[in-house]
């Protein structure tokens, strides 16, 4: 991919589109099939959408730098409330038809405790995921002068991040806002929904880096170091 405004602006689109559709379809739960401490692992709708923010940011960041990224997620945190608060507008705007009211409440009712814990965990999690990108980045350019080895902060950055996002959407949304953190009998439910759905979001995170791979595969090695080095 070539490092021109039309490619940044794409990528800003492609990921603050997953932001705000992952947080729609979030309330469709799938099934797995597994099951762990003898509960059934249930993955959301959002996990595969919202996989696409972290390779957006990682591509932005390896092509354009850490301060591109880090205003892309700045951009899908406004383009995130705004899309939020239009649902709600909508959403009290007067009905022509009770049924098809009940059916936007059920799809698209904005639940607080869930909007919270989406930000939260997007903020927390994104923000590392940069971090920790440009960390190991810097210092394996420093140390042998290329990208070659590009899928090491590539994987360490987005498989640490989901770890975040998991535990700190679940912990909030589920743990605190239907009490299965103060409920002994849930906790292993709780527990069950972190693992599975991290091992999910790590399947996802290795599957991407063929793509990482092709969108930074033209960039100019020149630029990549030197550009390390203006951050």
């Amino acid at each position: 991919m070539k490092k021109t405004t039309d490619n940044l602006i794409f990528l800003n689109i492609i990921f603050t589109v997953g932001l705000v559709i992952s947080n729609v379809v979030t309330a469709k739960l799938m099934y797995t099939g597994f099951s762990l401490f003898d509960n059934p692992i249930t993955l959301p709708g959002a996990g595969v959408c919202y996989a696409f923010t972290f390779l957006a940011t990682d591509v932005i960041g390896e092509i354009w730098g850490k301060k591109e990224a880090n205003r892309a997620v700045i951009f899908g945190l406004i383009g995130q409330v705004f899309a939020t608060l239009l649902i709600l507008l909508t959403q009290h705007l007067p009905a022509a038809d009770a049924s098809m009211q009940q059916t936007y409440e059920k799809l698209l009712g904005q639940n607080w405790v869930f909007v919270v814990a989406s930000l939260a965990g997007y903020l927390i999690a994104q923000k590392w995921d940069i971090w920790v990108f440009h960390k190991i980045r810097s210092r394996y350019i420093a140390k042998h002068g290329d990208t070659k080895h590009r899928w090491i902060w590539n994987n360490a950055s987005t498989m640490t991040s989901q770890i975040l996002d998991t535990v700190v959407f679940i912990g909030i949304a589920f743990g605190i806002g239907f009490g299965w953190l103060f409920q002994a009998e849930m906790r292993p439910v709780l527990a069950s929904m972190m693992v599975g759905q991290y091992v999910f979001k790590m399947l996802l995170a290795a599957c991407d880096t063929p793509i990482f791979y092709l969108l930074t595969k033209n960039t100019k090695q020149e630029e990549i170091v030197l550009e390390e080095f203006r951050i």
